[in-house]
Parts: C-alpha cells; sequence; structure tokens
C-alpha cells in the first residue's frame, strides 16, 4: 500500500468521527495556542527592547546615576540611593577632556512640559536636554529643518527639536514649520527641526517629545537633577576597554576605595541583552514547562480514542490482514492517523494563537510578533505528540491475529 492510501485511509477515519477528533483534541489545542500566545508576546517585547537598544545608539555605552544591576531589588536600589551621587555637568566635562576610547560623547536628561501654540495645548509631552552630538550617537533624522547646533548650546540659545506629533498637534495647518515659535512651560522657544516619525511603543507615542539645547535646559530647570552620559566607540571590539576606562576615570574623580562598588552605573547594550534573556528566558522556559502538561495530557488522549478506534476496526484490521497486508501497513495507517490527528490539532492551536495575537496587538498596547519558525516548531512538536501516542495503537493493532479479528462483532 502506497504512502498516499495511507494518507488518505487516516484523514478518511478523521473525518467519519469529527466531532470525536475535535475533542479529542482539544488538550494539543490548548497546550499549540498557549505556547504560540506566549511566544508572539516575548518576541514582542524582544522587538521592543531591540528598538531601545538601537535607540541607545550603535557601539554606545551609558553613564548613569545607577546600573541595570541595582534595580534587582528594593534593598539593593535603596542601597544605591543612598551611595550613588548624581551624574554632573563637571563629569561629562572631565570625560570629554580625558577620555581616550571615545570617538562621540554626549549628554542628556529630561522631564515632562507643557507645550503651547495660540489657543493648543499638549500636556504631559517629554523634553530632553541634550547636547548636539546626541543626534548622531541616537541617529535621530529630520523630517524638516535639522537639530540645534554646539553653537546653539554654547550660547544656551532656546531652540528646539519636536517629535511629529507635536508639529501635526501644533501646526495641523501648516507645511513649513521651521522659525515658528512655540512656548515650552510659557518660555518661548524657536523651532529648528522635526523629527521623522518614531512609531509607538506599548500604546505610548514616540514622537510626542521635544528637544532643547542641555545648556538651556539646565539654565531654566536648573543643574540639580542628574544628566546620562553617551559614549561612542568606534570600533565596537572597544566597548570592554572604554567600559574600563569610563569606571576608572570616574573612581578616581570620586575617590573610591579599590575594594568598595562603584557610586554609579555603565549600560551597555550587552547588558540589556542579558537582562531581556533573563526575564524573558525564564517566562518563557515557564510557559512552555506548564503547557507541556497539556500536550502529554492531549498525547494521553490521543493514545486512549486510537485504543478505542482498534477495538472498533478489529474486524477491518483482520480482512485487511488476510487479504495480505504486512504489519507495516497496520502500523503505518494507525501511526498516519494520530500523527494527522496531533497535526491538526497543533494547526488549530496555531490559528487561534495567530487572532488572539492579532487582537492583543490591535485592542491593546501589548507588542506582539509571531516569527515563522515558532509555527513551524509548532507544528513539529504537535505533530511528534501525534507520533508518540500512536506508537502503543499501532503495534497493538499490526499485532492483531487475522482469523481472531475477523471473528470479531
Amino acid at each position: 500500500m502506497s504512502y498516499f492510501e495511507t494518507i488518505k485511509l487516516a484523514l478518511t477515519a478523521i473525518a467519519a468521527h469529527k466531532l470525536r477528533s475535535f475533542l479529542t483534541l482539544l488538550g494539543v489545542i490548548v497546550g499549540v495556542a498557549t505556547v504560540i500566545v506566549v511566544v508572539s508576546l516575548i518576541e514582542g517585547f524582544n522587538s521592543y527592547v531591540d528598538e531601545k537598544i538601537s535607540d541607545l545608539g550603535p557601539n554606545a555605552i551609558v553613564l548613569r546615576k545607577y546600573s541595570i544591576d541595582d534595580f534587582s531589588s528594593l534593598d539593593t536600589f535603596q542601597r544605591a540611593q543612598r551611595r550613588n551621587k548624581d551624574i554632573k555637568r563637571a563629569d561629562l566635562e572631565a570625560i570629554q577632556e580625558k577620555m581616550q576610547t571615545a570617538s562621540l560623547i554626549g549628554a542628556q536628561t529630561g522631564g515632562g512640559v507643557e507645550l503651547k501654540r495660540g489657543d493648543e495645548t499638549l500636556t504631559g509631552v517629554a523634553i530632553a536636554g541634550r547636547t548636539a552630538t546626541m543626534m548622531e550617537i541616537q541617529r535621530l533624522e529630520a523630517q524638516q529643518g535639522s537639530y540645534f547646533t554646539s553653537l546653539d548650546e554654547e550660547h544656551k540659545r532656546q531652540v528646539c527639536f519636536i517629535g511629529s506629533e507635536v508639529a501635526d498637534r501644533l501646526f495641523p495647518k501648516s507645511t513649513q514649520v521651521i522659525g515658528e515659535e512655540i512656548k515650552i512651560d510659557s518660555r518661548v522657544f524657536t523651532v529648528v527641526g522635526i523629527s521623522k516619525s518614531l512609531g509607538s511603543a506599548f500604546g505610548n507615542s514616540r514622537d510626542k517629545f521635544v528637544d532643547i539645547p542641555l545648556s538651556t535646559y539646565q539654565k531654566i530647570y536648573g543643574s540639580r537633577r542628574s544628566i546620562a552620559v553617551y559614549v561612542q566607540v568606534a570600533d565596537p571590539k572597544k566597548i570592554p576597554e572604554a567600559v574600563d576606562e569610563l569606571r576608572a576615570l570616574m573612581r578616581a574623580r570620586r575617590h573610591v576605595n579599590f575594594s568598595d562598588p562603584d557610586n554609579f552605573g555603565i549600560i551597555t547594550t550587552e547588558m540589556i541583552s542579558n537582562l531581556r534573556q533573563r526575564i524573558f528566558g525564564t517566562i518563557q522556559m515557564t510557559a512552555i514547562g506548564v503547557t507541556s502538561i497539556a500536550l502529554v495530557v492531549g498525547g494521553i488522549v490521543i493514545m486512549n480514542i486510537m485504543l478505542v478506534a482498534v477495538t472498533e476496526r478489529t474486524r477491518e484490521i483482520g480482512i485487511r490482514k488476510a487479504l495480505g497486508a504486512h504489519k507495516r501497513h497496520i502500523i503505518n495507517q494507525f501511526l498516519a492517523e494520530s500523527f494527522f490527528l496531533a497535526l491538526i490539532g497543533g494547526a488549530i492551536g496555531i490559528t487561534i494563537a495567530y487572532l488572539i495575537a492579532v487582537a492583543l496587538a490591535t485592542f491593546t498596547p501589548l507588542p506582539t510578533r509571531l516569527p515563522l519558525i515558532a509555527v513551524g516548531m509548532a507544528l513539529a512538536v504537535s505533530g511528534g505528540v501525534g507520533i508518540l501516542s500512536g506508537v502503543y495503537p499501532a503495534w497493538r493493532a499490526a499485532s492483531l491475529d487475522p482469523v481472531r479479528a475477523m471473528r470479531a462483532e
């Protein structure tokens, strides 16, 4: 008997008992759907983190008041709060003067402000005081105009670079915005550039922002707030060397003893990726462990139904063996039936998971992404469960004595 005939017989047997087949597959459907939904959410979060890493800039390291490890627990953070000092303008100037491995150095700080133009008011707008070099470090692109310059920063000019949403809201009918004025917390600023759209993350727009020179920001809002210093390295292989140099420079400036921990934080893209892996890797393994229980239960149900099928079709098996069917033909038929049962369940589970992922992405701020490799693995696993579940029933069917089998009612 050819493989085509085997598959045809298996699908015919499944179609003959549609309701029983569907109920048999519930465990596989639930297990596969759960795994795929979890994977799509994790991949969505990974994509978001990759975007934030991209925002950090290529080959960039960041000096901040706190490190990633300072947020590992409340006690650790409270100790860091007591120990860590603010990063000040003087630290930026010292790094600019002494650091040898850096190709570009910038800094930023920020908060929230209110913007006004005429009768239009925008609240909760993110403001960043930045050095002019931050445009190149973070690869910002202008839709109109340009970023402010180092000369603007040097003279503390009241100029700004705005996000595309800010431009659309404050200048709904204007095609030429450059040179126009807006009020930032009641202070007049001149628009020098508009950013290309950055989209949204977790339902929050990334285009609702305004950048001003760091010196202007500190003149208006004071210099007591800690800043973040960005250091870009020309060669990615020199990032560890740059981290060591920056750490040594800051420890020397702050007279930190050899045995004492850093009282500042240095963040690299590798640290962010490792943190993501620790968080999402644990979630993914836990999800797979929990949902594997559903797959095991589904596999047991498939095995029981296949044993019932063997009992129901004992006479049919006996007739086929009497007509010359070999043991392997019987085994192939029942293995194909259990395989396609589980495969169909996996396909239904993937379809349900895809619809759930689309709904989450559409109606909630949660990002989702479904990679094709996850779909392929889900189908492979569900098919594998089907084959394992069908081995014993198939062997039992193939071992039936044809004479006794034909006597069965």
